[in-house]
Protein backbone atom coordinates (compact mmCIF):
# COMPACT_ATOMS: atom_id res chain seq x y z
CA UNK A 1 0.00 0.00 0.00
CA UNK A 2 0.85 3.58 -0.72
CA UNK A 3 2.06 5.71 2.38
CA UNK A 4 2.04 9.26 2.05
CA UNK A 5 1.48 12.82 3.65
CA UNK A 6 -1.91 14.05 3.46
CA UNK A 7 -0.67 17.84 2.57
CA UNK A 8 -1.95 18.53 -1.03
CA UNK A 9 1.05 19.20 -2.59
CA UNK A 10 2.45 18.21 -6.05
CA UNK A 11 3.25 14.41 -5.83
CA UNK A 12 6.63 12.37 -6.90
CA UNK A 13 6.74 8.81 -7.07
CA UNK A 14 10.57 7.23 -8.04
CA UNK A 15 10.43 3.96 -8.85
CA UNK A 16 13.45 2.45 -8.22
CA UNK A 17 14.33 4.55 -5.13
CA UNK A 18 16.35 1.74 -3.39
CA UNK A 19 19.43 2.49 -6.35
CA UNK A 20 21.84 4.88 -5.51
CA UNK A 21 20.80 7.38 -7.85
CA UNK A 22 17.11 6.90 -6.51
CA UNK A 23 18.98 7.41 -2.73
CA UNK A 24 20.35 10.16 -2.94
CA UNK A 25 16.97 11.98 -4.48
CA UNK A 26 15.09 10.58 -2.37
CA UNK A 27 17.79 12.25 0.49
CA UNK A 28 17.58 15.54 -0.84
CA UNK A 29 14.02 15.90 -1.51
CA UNK A 30 12.04 13.67 1.46
CA UNK A 31 12.04 16.88 4.14
CA UNK A 32 10.74 19.32 1.65
CA UNK A 33 7.34 21.26 2.37
CA UNK A 34 6.93 22.13 -1.28
CA UNK A 35 6.00 19.04 -2.67
CA UNK A 36 4.83 15.62 -1.48
CA UNK A 37 6.70 11.98 -1.61
CA UNK A 38 4.87 8.85 -2.28
CA UNK A 39 6.52 6.26 -1.08
CA UNK A 40 5.64 2.23 -1.07
CA UNK A 41 5.97 -0.17 1.46
CA UNK A 42 9.30 -2.70 0.91
CA UNK A 43 6.80 -5.48 0.46
CA UNK A 44 5.59 -3.66 -2.90
CA UNK A 45 8.36 -2.40 -4.24
CA UNK A 46 8.64 -5.05 -6.90
CA UNK A 47 4.57 -5.23 -7.19
CA UNK A 48 3.52 -4.14 -10.38
CA UNK A 49 0.28 -3.43 -9.24
CA UNK A 50 1.09 -1.09 -6.93
CA UNK A 51 3.73 0.65 -9.15
CA UNK A 52 0.95 1.53 -11.61
CA UNK A 53 -1.00 2.82 -8.93
CA UNK A 54 1.64 5.11 -7.54
CA UNK A 55 2.64 5.98 -11.01
CA UNK A 56 -0.67 7.02 -12.19
CA UNK A 57 -1.76 9.35 -8.45
CA UNK A 58 1.89 11.21 -9.17
CA UNK A 59 2.19 13.98 -10.89
CA UNK A 60 5.64 13.42 -12.09
CA UNK A 61 7.27 10.18 -11.42
CA UNK A 62 10.99 9.40 -11.69
CA UNK A 63 12.86 6.67 -13.23
CA UNK A 64 15.74 5.14 -11.65
CA UNK A 65 15.33 1.51 -12.92
CA UNK A 66 17.16 -0.82 -15.51
CA UNK A 67 16.98 -0.11 -19.42
CA UNK A 68 13.97 -2.34 -19.52
CA UNK A 69 11.77 -1.88 -16.50
CA UNK A 70 12.31 2.03 -17.11
CA UNK A 71 10.59 1.67 -21.38
CA UNK A 72 7.95 -0.10 -18.89
CA UNK A 73 6.98 2.15 -16.63
CA UNK A 74 7.81 4.68 -19.31
CA UNK A 75 4.68 3.28 -21.10
CA UNK A 76 2.76 3.42 -17.93
CA UNK A 77 3.03 6.65 -16.97
CA UNK A 78 2.31 7.80 -20.27
CA UNK A 79 -1.07 5.98 -20.59
CA UNK A 80 -2.44 7.86 -17.37
CA UNK A 81 -0.92 11.01 -18.08
CA UNK A 82 1.85 11.26 -15.70
CA UNK A 83 5.10 13.02 -16.89
CA UNK A 84 8.09 11.25 -16.32
CA UNK A 85 11.78 11.89 -15.71
CA UNK A 86 13.87 8.81 -16.43
CA UNK A 87 17.58 8.33 -14.95
CA UNK A 88 17.86 5.09 -16.90
CA UNK A 89 19.80 5.15 -20.22
CA UNK A 90 17.75 3.99 -22.63
CA UNK A 91 15.89 7.59 -23.95
CA UNK A 92 18.98 9.96 -23.74
CA UNK A 93 18.72 10.18 -27.19
CA UNK A 94 15.25 9.60 -28.40
CA UNK A 95 13.39 12.23 -30.72
CA UNK A 96 9.98 12.54 -28.55
CA UNK A 97 12.16 12.95 -25.25
CA UNK A 98 13.96 16.30 -23.78
CA UNK A 99 16.99 16.21 -22.37
CA UNK A 100 17.57 17.17 -18.76
CA UNK A 101 20.57 19.08 -19.29
CA UNK A 102 19.42 22.82 -17.88
CA UNK A 103 22.72 24.27 -18.54
CA UNK A 104 23.41 22.50 -22.54
CA UNK A 105 22.08 26.05 -24.33
CA UNK A 106 19.91 28.93 -23.81
CA UNK A 107 16.52 27.66 -24.03
CA UNK A 108 17.33 24.27 -22.99
CA UNK A 109 15.58 25.22 -19.49
CA UNK A 110 12.32 25.89 -21.43
CA UNK A 111 11.94 22.81 -23.41
CA UNK A 112 12.34 21.11 -19.74
CA UNK A 113 9.59 23.00 -17.99
CA UNK A 114 7.07 22.64 -20.68
CA UNK A 115 8.20 18.75 -21.52
CA UNK A 116 6.20 15.83 -20.29
CA UNK A 117 9.29 13.42 -20.58
CA UNK A 118 12.62 14.28 -19.82
CA UNK A 119 15.64 12.09 -19.65
CA UNK A 120 18.83 12.49 -17.16
CA UNK A 121 21.64 12.68 -18.31
CA UNK A 122 24.45 10.84 -17.95
CA UNK A 123 27.34 11.51 -15.43
CA UNK A 124 30.35 11.05 -17.98
CA UNK A 125 28.44 12.37 -20.86
CA UNK A 126 26.83 15.61 -19.08
CA UNK A 127 30.67 16.93 -17.77
CA UNK A 128 32.17 16.26 -21.29
CA UNK A 129 29.02 18.23 -22.83
CA UNK A 130 29.28 21.07 -21.11
CA UNK A 131 33.40 21.08 -21.62
CA UNK A 132 32.99 20.88 -25.31
CA UNK A 133 29.82 22.35 -26.56
CA UNK A 134 30.86 26.17 -26.12
CA UNK A 135 33.91 25.68 -28.02
CA UNK A 136 32.16 24.06 -30.86
CA UNK A 137 29.33 26.76 -30.74
CA UNK A 138 32.05 29.19 -31.31
CA UNK A 139 33.67 27.63 -33.85
CA UNK A 140 37.07 26.85 -32.42
CA UNK A 141 37.07 23.44 -34.00
CA UNK A 142 35.57 21.26 -36.60
CA UNK A 143 33.06 18.80 -35.63
CA UNK A 144 34.59 15.79 -37.25
CA UNK A 145 37.65 15.71 -35.48
CA UNK A 146 38.99 12.81 -33.34
CA UNK A 147 38.34 13.34 -29.22
CA UNK A 148 39.62 11.81 -26.73
CA UNK A 149 38.20 11.67 -22.98
CA UNK A 150 40.39 9.77 -19.75
CA UNK A 151 37.91 9.97 -17.20
CA UNK A 152 37.60 8.40 -13.37
CA UNK A 153 34.54 7.73 -11.27
CA UNK A 154 34.30 6.55 -7.73
CA UNK A 155 32.83 3.09 -8.15
CA UNK A 156 29.30 4.11 -7.16
CA UNK A 157 29.75 5.08 -10.62
CA UNK A 158 28.33 1.44 -11.47
CA UNK A 159 25.60 1.14 -9.58
CA UNK A 160 25.18 -1.65 -6.71
CA UNK A 161 26.60 -4.46 -9.05
CA UNK A 162 30.33 -2.33 -8.62
CA UNK A 163 29.83 -0.91 -5.22
CA UNK A 164 29.55 -4.27 -3.77
CA UNK A 165 32.58 -5.89 -6.20
CA UNK A 166 34.66 -3.22 -4.93
CA UNK A 167 33.37 -2.99 -0.93
CA UNK A 168 33.60 -6.81 -0.97
CA UNK A 169 37.15 -7.47 0.95
CA UNK A 170 38.09 -10.65 -0.70
CA UNK A 171 38.26 -9.12 -3.91
CA UNK A 172 41.17 -6.69 -2.31
CA UNK A 173 39.95 -3.59 -3.95
CA UNK A 174 39.42 -1.17 -1.81
CA UNK A 175 42.78 0.24 -1.31
CA UNK A 176 44.39 -0.11 -4.71
CA UNK A 177 46.78 2.59 -5.21
CA UNK A 178 46.20 3.39 -8.90
CA UNK A 179 42.95 3.53 -10.81
CA UNK A 180 41.30 0.93 -13.13
CA UNK A 181 40.34 0.85 -16.68
CA UNK A 182 36.81 -0.60 -17.16
CA UNK A 183 34.86 -1.11 -20.12
CA UNK A 184 37.33 -1.09 -22.79
CA UNK A 185 36.14 -3.55 -24.71
CA UNK A 186 33.03 -1.90 -25.94
CA UNK A 187 30.91 0.91 -26.90
CA UNK A 188 30.29 2.81 -23.86
CA UNK A 189 26.56 3.92 -23.84
CA UNK A 190 27.37 7.03 -22.93
CA UNK A 191 28.75 7.89 -26.60
CA UNK A 192 25.36 8.93 -28.74
CA UNK A 193 25.00 11.49 -25.98
CA UNK A 194 28.23 12.66 -26.17
CA UNK A 195 27.79 13.10 -30.23
CA UNK A 196 24.45 14.02 -30.17
CA UNK A 197 24.91 16.78 -27.48
CA UNK A 198 28.20 18.36 -28.87
CA UNK A 199 27.12 17.88 -32.63
CA UNK A 200 30.54 15.78 -33.26
CA UNK A 201 30.21 13.40 -36.24
CA UNK A 202 32.54 11.25 -35.13
CA UNK A 203 32.59 9.00 -31.87
CA UNK A 204 35.09 10.51 -29.44
CA UNK A 205 37.50 7.82 -27.72
CA UNK A 206 36.18 7.17 -24.32
CA UNK A 207 38.51 5.71 -21.43
CA UNK A 208 37.00 5.59 -18.49
CA UNK A 209 38.55 4.23 -15.14
CA UNK A 210 37.32 3.69 -11.93
CA UNK A 211 39.63 4.52 -8.57
CA UNK A 212 39.66 3.27 -4.78
CA UNK A 213 36.93 5.42 -3.46
CA UNK A 214 32.86 5.74 -3.35
CA UNK A 215 32.17 8.76 -5.22
CA UNK A 216 33.10 11.64 -7.13
CA UNK A 217 34.29 12.33 -10.39
CA UNK A 218 37.03 13.57 -13.22
CA UNK A 219 36.60 14.10 -16.57
CA UNK A 220 39.52 14.84 -18.56
CA UNK A 221 39.60 16.31 -22.25
CA UNK A 222 42.98 16.77 -24.39
CA UNK A 223 42.65 19.00 -27.36
CA UNK A 224 45.50 19.01 -29.84
CA UNK A 225 46.47 22.31 -31.14
CA UNK A 226 46.28 20.99 -34.68
CA UNK A 227 42.61 21.02 -34.89
CA UNK A 228 41.84 24.45 -33.79
CA UNK A 229 40.81 26.98 -36.42
CA UNK A 230 43.19 30.29 -36.38
CA UNK A 231 45.21 28.83 -32.95
CA UNK A 232 43.32 30.77 -30.34
CA UNK A 233 45.59 30.30 -26.76
CA UNK A 234 44.33 29.51 -23.42
CA UNK A 235 42.57 32.70 -22.39
CA UNK A 236 40.58 32.26 -25.12
CA UNK A 237 39.10 28.67 -24.37
CA UNK A 238 38.90 29.84 -20.89
CA UNK A 239 37.27 32.88 -21.41
CA UNK A 240 34.53 31.03 -23.59
CA UNK A 241 33.51 29.03 -20.83
CA UNK A 242 34.11 31.15 -18.20
CA UNK A 243 31.02 33.90 -20.10
CA UNK A 244 29.14 30.73 -21.23
CA UNK A 245 28.55 29.57 -17.48
CA UNK A 246 28.86 32.74 -15.68
CA UNK A 247 25.39 33.24 -14.50
CA UNK A 248 25.10 29.18 -13.83
CA UNK A 249 24.52 28.43 -9.93
CA UNK A 250 25.81 24.69 -10.83
CA UNK A 251 28.39 25.08 -13.18
CA UNK A 252 31.72 27.02 -12.66
CA UNK A 253 34.86 28.05 -14.08
CA UNK A 254 37.81 27.76 -12.11
CA UNK A 255 40.10 31.18 -12.95
CA UNK A 256 42.95 31.23 -15.36
CA UNK A 257 46.14 30.15 -14.24
CA UNK A 258 47.92 30.22 -17.81
CA UNK A 259 51.31 28.09 -17.57
CA UNK A 260 51.42 27.81 -13.56
CA UNK A 261 52.40 24.31 -12.70
CA UNK A 262 48.82 22.22 -10.91
CA UNK A 263 48.85 20.75 -7.29
CA UNK A 264 48.82 17.34 -6.55
CA UNK A 265 45.73 18.18 -4.55
CA UNK A 266 44.03 20.72 -7.39
CA UNK A 267 42.17 18.33 -9.28
CA UNK A 268 40.95 15.86 -6.30
CA UNK A 269 37.86 13.92 -8.39
CA UNK A 270 36.25 14.05 -4.88
CA UNK A 271 36.39 17.95 -3.66
CA UNK A 272 32.64 18.71 -4.59
CA UNK A 273 31.21 14.94 -3.46
CA UNK A 274 27.96 15.67 -1.41
CA UNK A 275 27.24 18.70 -3.45
CA UNK A 276 25.54 19.54 -7.18
CA UNK A 277 28.75 20.93 -8.31
CA UNK A 278 30.43 20.96 -11.50
CA UNK A 279 33.66 23.07 -11.72
CA UNK A 280 35.62 23.31 -15.24
CA UNK A 281 39.08 24.39 -15.54
CA UNK A 282 41.13 25.38 -18.73
CA UNK A 283 44.94 24.32 -19.22
CA UNK A 284 47.03 25.87 -21.24
CA UNK A 285 50.32 24.21 -22.90
CA UNK A 286 53.55 25.44 -24.19
CA UNK A 287 53.20 23.81 -27.43
CA UNK A 288 49.38 24.67 -28.38
CA UNK A 289 47.02 22.14 -26.89
CA UNK A 290 44.48 22.51 -24.48
CA UNK A 291 43.35 20.27 -21.34
CA UNK A 292 39.94 20.88 -20.52
CA UNK A 293 39.02 19.12 -16.67
CA UNK A 294 35.29 18.60 -15.13
CA UNK A 295 35.69 17.65 -11.37
CA UNK A 296 31.75 16.76 -9.89
CA UNK A 297 30.36 14.39 -8.04
CA UNK A 298 29.12 11.50 -9.88
CA UNK A 299 26.04 10.97 -7.93
CA UNK A 300 25.48 14.74 -7.57
CA UNK A 301 25.52 17.11 -10.74
CA UNK A 302 26.45 13.89 -12.92
CA UNK A 303 23.37 12.00 -11.62
CA UNK A 304 20.44 12.71 -8.69
CA UNK A 305 21.62 16.72 -8.74
CA UNK A 306 20.91 17.49 -12.03
CA UNK A 307 17.79 14.91 -11.60
CA UNK A 308 16.06 17.37 -9.03
CA UNK A 309 17.07 20.21 -10.88
CA UNK A 310 15.20 18.95 -13.93
CA UNK A 311 12.04 17.86 -11.09
CA UNK A 312 12.22 21.70 -9.97
CA UNK A 313 12.12 22.98 -13.53
CA UNK A 314 9.19 20.75 -14.93
CA UNK A 315 6.89 21.44 -11.67
CA UNK A 316 7.47 25.45 -12.08
CA UNK A 317 9.78 25.71 -8.44
CA UNK A 318 12.86 27.06 -7.88
CA UNK A 319 15.71 25.35 -9.54
CA UNK A 320 17.84 24.98 -6.92
CA UNK A 321 15.16 24.12 -4.29
CA UNK A 322 16.27 21.12 -2.06
CA UNK A 323 20.35 21.37 -3.73
CA UNK A 324 22.72 21.99 -1.14
CA UNK A 325 24.69 25.06 -2.51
Amino acid sequence: MIESPTVLRQKIFIDGQAGTTGLRIRQWIQDRRDIELLTLADGDRRSVTARQQAISLADLTILCLPDEAAKEAAIWAQDVGTRVLDASTCHRTADDWTYGLPELCEDQRARIVSADRVSNPGCYSSTFILLLRPLLDAGLMPTNVPISIHALSGYSGGGKSMIERWEKPENELANIPYEAPYALERVHKHIPEMQRYTGLTVQPQFLPAVGSFHSGMRVQVPLHESIFYNKPDGEEFWSILDQRYKSERFVNVAPFAGFEAVSEIELNPTQFNGSNQLQIHVYPHPAGHILLVGLLDNLGKGASGVAVQCLNLMLGLPEHAGLPG
